[in-house]
């Protein structure tokens, strides 16, 4: 790993911190809140961007990790906004969030 990768990893971590601290955990607080989606929508795009930074080597030893569907994500959020399901949204808060922070620690 090198030196620019702890600091992407750590924008990453800062990004997951932010988005737990706005959702609280609690499903329906995003799902009513425009202040709080845009929050959320905007801490997820700039963790996707910062994963596309790290190093090659450092994305290999973790293949468990989407990279390229991070990226297509980052881009339904930045240029499909329209299009973007809250539904979909909270799912991968879920599911895919605690598997990316995982590899963090």
């Amino acid at each position: 790993m090198n030196k620019d990768d702890n600091l992407y990893l750590t924008h990453i971590q800062e990004c997951i911190d932010k988005i737990r601290c706005y959702l609280m955990g609690d499903k329906e607080r995003f799902m009513t809140s425009t202040l709080i989606q845009d929050a959320v929508l905007r801490n997820l795009q700039v963790m996707a961007e910062s994963t596309q930074k790290l190093s090659p080597e450092f994305k290999q030893k973790h293949p468990d990790i989407l990279w390229r569907e991070l990226w297509a994500f980052r881009n339904v959020i930045a240029h499909n906004y329209l299009g973007i399901s809250l539904e979909r949204i909270w799912e991968v808060i879920e599911e895919e969030l605690p598997k990316l922070e995982q590899i963090l620690k």
